[in-house]
């Protein structure tokens, strides 16, 4: 029994996500972007999370409960090393509810992901992480995560794939 607000973690539950759950995982981007201060920049809808996770099988979602309510998700795909030779487990976005957080739930849900990823034979199990998110960043490396911190991410954008498609 957690000290916090009294709750059993045999209370909760993680299973996969379903097709009824897109507005709850769309819900949870929202609050993830909030939180990173780029809600502006969420233009995922109902029916493009639909297509991409459930009939496209683009990434995979898990759904975190307590008492069988929703209060985080993770969503991951499957990246590939070419100098393994092997794939690897790429989360895209872990989010706790803020009322559950401090509690072990994090750790839960990465300690899952972990345990499918070695369930498919992945190699590495990899993750992004904001460059002033310290409370993640402590997170992470108390698990011994350690930070790529000699590359660099680049990116293009939607008109910029665009107009690389026809250089």
């Amino acid at each position: 029994m957690d000290k916090k607000t009294n709750i059993h973690m045999k209370n909760f539950k993680i299973r996969f996500a379903k097709e009824e759950d897109i507005p709850t995982i769309l819900k949870f981007i929202k609050e993830l972007a909030s939180y990173e201060n780029l809600l502006d920049q969420v233009i995922a809808t109902e029916e493009t999370l639909k297509e991409s996770l459930f009939e496209k099988k683009s990434a995979q979602v898990i759904i975190g409960e307590y008492e069988n309510t929703p209060i985080s998700f993770a969503l991951f795909f499957h990246n590939f090393s070419t100098f393994i030779g092997k794939s690897g487990l790429y989360l895209e976005d872990l989010y706790v509810s803020p009322s559950f957080r401090g509690y072990g739930i994090g750790k839960k849900m990465l300690s899952h992901l972990a345990n499918i990823a070695m369930e498919r034979g992945c190699k590495r199990f990899e993750w992004w992480c904001l460059d002033w998110n310290t409370p993640s960043i402590d997170f992470y490396k108390s698990l011994g995560a350690e930070p790529m911190d000699q590359w660099t991410v680049y990116r293009l954008g939607e008109e910029d794939i665009e107009r690389l498609s026809k250089a």
